[in-house]
């Protein structure tokens, strides 16, 4: 975009892209048989000044210029004009001394010719003090569509030169963004896949194929290749630039836009936009004017489907309406009227040329805004749907009144773990006594307050869970520096409700526990720990011999 600001400041209003140089008034008249350039220069009576082109037809033309500028007579002048469908395209340049000098190009040759812009430059033969004084063009095959001449401009060597910059400068900065926006969200695809994001990748690169083509930068890659099949090329890729722009949207708008006949609709506008191109190719073998009233109407009918889409996303709350209406406006309006231009309601001119180029970019800059916001709410919505399945499987896991594990949750994490653990079963005692003193909630505060007193005692590593009812477990790594009588001493410290004494038991075993068996003859022998326990009196640990030196 820099380099693009700078190429519009730093050139003066004559050298601005392909508006380089001096405009030159021409005159046209239908070329009969037996015509040659000498009898055409001598006789102006045979060309209309006054009639607008397109209402000569197709067919064969001379265009004759107005005398030269005199302040244009430098030794490298260029005559530039724009380029059309023709057959061919031959220059005439008569000299103040009489001479006629000849330049001619068929659709096959005059790539060679081709400036950035699609613009065909004539170089001037120098012939000293002989100096040009008046040009005749010979258009052979003219279709006629947007003119049978149009554009036609005298400019000198630096002109042109600094035309051609000014083309690049604005082409490379839209090859620099469509770079960088295809390197950024193909680098998303591979990060995240989502399906529109391809969609996306695929618009940009039909658009970089599409200004290779029409800026006139393949006929510099493939000097080549023919003028004619050149703008084939172009049409291809502008359908398919504009059908990958629906599918994108396709891909992008949520599922619940494209509901009942618009999923349809859909479908078939990006197939008659992709068919655009080929029409056209195919077509314009045989009718050229036909194929491209043919194509205007195909693309102007397969991109009416963005009306109802963006209706219905109004309808229905699309989040992202207002970027894709932001970033359809210009390419709606550049399709527009390049239609009107088809059909002669507006004059051509070098800017609506180019304008389908730059409404694009337009397009597609906004289009990544947009995929930056999709993905930014997708993120949203992800971390949204990890939270609520974290806290659904924290409650499906938790037991409810004290938040530990409970004994489902507990014993999936447990069973099958590698190495020896030890077990600690703590039961409150008398706790049938403390509901009867304290009432229900009372009797759960004093659960609560046992299971932050085992939270704390429990070692890094530990798990902590409420078997049922007053029972609660403790398992650590066996060696794991867990002493019972240290935990008896902590819950005789706990502030109770009302300052209640309230004491436990604890029986300890350790073991292995790869199976559920093994699990089972752990808890066997720790309960019977803790059974002890109670029946020494209580308010006391018990530990039970270990399981491998039992065994």
């Amino acid at each position: 975009m820099l380099a693009f600001a700078c190429a519009v400041l730093v050139q003066d209003t004559r050298a601005q892209a392909g508006l380089a140089g001096t405009p030159i008034d021409a005159c046209i008249a239908r070329a009969l048989r037996g015509q040659t350039a000498d009898a055409m220069f001598t006789t102006p009576r045979a060309f209309d000044c006054t009639t607008s082109q397109i209402t000569f037809g197709p067919g064969d033309y001379w265009v004759r210029s107005s005398l030269l500028p005199a302040d244009m007579q430098t030794p490298h002048l260029r005559a530039r004009v724009g380029s059309l469908w023709q057959d061919a395209l031959t220059l005439n340049i008569l000299y103040s001394d009489g001479k006629i000098v000849t330049i001619r190009r068929s659709s096959h040759t005059i790539s060679r010719n081709l400036e950035l812009g699609a613009i065909v430059e004539f170089a001037l033969p120098y012939r000293g003090k002989a100096k040009p004084v008046r040009l005749l063009w010979r258009v052979d095959g003219s279709v006629n569509i947007r003119g049978i001449l149009i554009g036609q401009r005298l400019a000198d060597a630096s002109d042109s030169t600094r035309a051609n910059l000014a083309m690049a400068a604005i082409y490379a900065a839209f090859g620099g963004l469509a770079f960088a926006l295809l390197v950024y969200n193909l680098s998303l695809w591979w990060a995240l896949r989502y399906r529109f994001q391809l969609a996306y990748c695929g618009m940009v690169a039909m658009l970089v194929g599409y200004a290779v083509t029409s800026s006139g930068l393949l006929a510099w890659l493939a000097p080549a290749i023919d003028n004619n099949d050149r703008m084939r090329l172009n049409y291809i890729l502008l359908g398919s630039a504009a059908a990958a722009a629906v599918a994108f949207a396709r891909c992008f708008f949520e599922e619940r836009i494209f509901t009942g006949w618009l999923r349809h609709a859909t479908r078939t506008a990006i197939l008659i936009l992709a068919i655009s191109g080929p029409v056209f190719a195919i077509g314009s073998r045989i009718d050229m004017r036909i194929a491209d009233r043919a194509t205007s109407v195909l693309i102007l009918t397969g991109l009416s489907v963005t009306a109802p889409i963006l209706l219905r996303a109004w309808r229905r709350s699309s989040r992202y309406l207002w970027l894709f209406a932001l970033a359809w406006s210009l390419p709606i309006a550049s399709a527009a009227a390049r239609l009107m231009n088809a059909l002669h309601l507006i004059p051509t001119s070098f800017w609506l040329d180019n304008s389908t180029i730059l409404a694009l970019t337009f397009e597609a800059l906004i289009s990544s805004l947009a995929i930056a916001y999709r993905v930014q709410t997708l993120s949203q919505e992800r971390d949204e749907a990890i939270a609520a399945e974290m806290r659904a499987r924290t409650l499906a896991d938790a037991d409810p009144l004290t938040g530990l594990l409970n004994r489902r949750a507990f014993l999936d994490r447990f069973i099958g773990a590698d190495g020896h653990w030890t077990l600690h079963l703590v039961d409150i005692d008398y706790f049938k006594s403390v509901n009867e003193t304290l009432g229900h909630d009372g009797g759960d505060e004093v659960l609560r307050v046992f299971a932050r007193t085992l939270l704390r005692a429990a070692p890094a590593g530990a798990m902590v869970s409420r078997l049922g009812g007053e029972e609660f477990a403790i398992v650590s790594r066996a060696g794991t520096k867990l002493d019972a009588e240290t935990l008896l001493d902590q819950f005789r410290e706990a502030r109770m409700p009302f300052d209640l004494r309230v004491t436990a038991s604890v029986g300890s075993c350790t073991g292995i526990v790869a199976t559920e068996a093994d699990w089972k003859l752990l808890y066997r022998n720790a309960d019977r720990a803790l059974f002890d326990a109670k029946r020494a009196g209580r308010d006391r640990a018990r530990t039970a011999p270990p399981l491998a030196a039992a065994a």
